[in-house]
């Protein structure tokens, strides 16, 4: 009997010694980095749905399909130079349909600084088995991009989505480069301004900015990619969902509404609703500085909070979109990795169970820590609200 009284003593200590829960939630509790939070107003009711359970080739599926690629072009403000096509398996299919079709005709520099872009590297030199030069920094870091040979073909990722950290800007991508720039802009696009006359491959998805469904990718060639498609025949076999060309010429097709595969009519009708809602909001600027507030609002509590700590480094390559952030050294010390990673999984646990945050966990591959998205979907107010959420978690955990 004294052990247990003891023991519910120590208990009611403890318990006594957490923070105090605060008093305001995030009145939209969504941060989770992919999918991403729906626009604010979103609801399902709101969606057109004549073209559901039509054909995509009929003509309100088409002209639906169409009116989104339009006015995608429209709000990021893509020349009339580019093409710009929905194809299969989200951003990822449409960076393989990239490095598939494209490369291999000249020598490849692979540029890597978190888990996606290891990806894209991993597929290039081991799948194609591409004799690609590869430039790597680590989490939180970013390679020296001036010493970029434009010579090659150069595959990047635009906002690294698990790392946080971003190129500043296309400055370093050369204007005379004999090498194509292939960019994975999915968690960049609508949340910076991209400049499109130096990227010849733009790839993304609707998941993340636009808070769209997931399965569907973007791909955005410019003219000296589609040239390079009629110009270039890869040694390898290409599974029909790759394929862009047509008896050796261009097929324009894809890029005019005529999908290689089915869409879902209802992710189409959903993104639409998305894309409006973009236009309403003042267009890109408008998108840009939605995430820019959400951004500032989170590291204001970050340079607050003596226990956390921004991954990327420095702030001039920091993300505005998939924030991630790392334990500072003394909130952890006595924990190893796989310490640091039980506790991520209990901070996220309590808020999950509070309703105060959705999935901040920090992405597996990543060093332990939170990630916030902070995409245009986001208010900034949730942001404000989410701060003391964060810093109760992580004392109840810790304790």
């Amino acid at each position: 009997m004294t052990d247990i009284a003891t023991s519910a003593a120590t208990l009611a200590a403890a318990t006594s010694a957490l923070p105090d829960k605060p008093d305001l939630k995030p009145a939209r509790p969504f941060f989770s980095s992919g999918p991403c939070a729906k626009p604010p107003g979103w609801h399902a009711d709101g969606l057109a749905t004549a073209s559901l359970g039509r054909s995509h080739r009929s003509k309100i599926g088409k002209s639906r399909i169409v009116h989104a690629m339009e006015l995608t072009k429209r709000i990021l403000g893509i020349p009339d130079t580019h093409v710009l096509g929905i194809v299969p398996a989200s951003d990822t299919g449409a960076v393989e349909m990239a490095l598939w079709s494209m490369l291999g005709a000249r020598p490849a520099t692979m540029m890597a600084w978190e888990s996606f872009g290891e990806g894209w590297v991993t597929d290039v030199v081991k799948q194609l088995k591409i004799d690609a030069k590869v430039v790597k920094a680590g989490y939180g870091e970013i390679p020296d991009l001036a010493a970029t040979d434009w010579s090659t073909d150069v595959v990047f990722t635009w906002n690294g989505t698990t790392s946080g950290v971003r190129v500043p800007n296309g400055d370093w991508i050369a204007d005379d480069r004999a090498g194509l720039s292939i960019c994975d802009a999915t968690s960049g696009v609508f949340a910076a301004d991209l400049p499109w006359d130096k990227l010849d491959v733009t790839t993304f998805s609707w998941q993340k900015v636009l808070g769209g469904e997931g399965g569907h990718g973007v791909l955005v060639l410019g003219p000296r990619a589609i040239e390079r498609l009629e110009s270039y025949q890869p040694a390898w076999p290409l599974p029909k969902i790759f394929r862009m060309t047509k008896g050796g010429k261009f097929n324009a097709s894809i890029f005019k509404g005529d999908t290689i595969n089915t869409p879902s009519m209802l992710a189409v009708e959903d993104v639409i609703w998305s894309l409006e809602w973009a236009l309403g909001q003042g267009g890109l600027s408008a998108l840009i500085e939605r995430a820019d507030a959400n951004a500032r609002a989170l590291d204001a509590w970050v340079e607050k909070t003596p226990w956390i700590e921004h991954l990327a480094v420095d702030p001039a390559t920091r993300s505005n979109t998939s924030v991630c952030l790392k334990f500072a050294p003394s909130a952890v010390e006595g924990l190893d990795e796989e310490a640091q990673l039980a506790l991520v999984k209990k901070i996220a646990s309590l808020l999950e169970a509070e309703d105060a945050a959705y999935d901040v966990a920090g992405y597996r591959d990543a060093p332990p820590g939170l990630r916030v998205w902070c995409g245009a979907t986001v208010e900034t107010a949730d942001i404000e609200a989410l701060g003391p959420w964060l810093d109760w978690a992580f004392h109840a955990a810790r304790g």
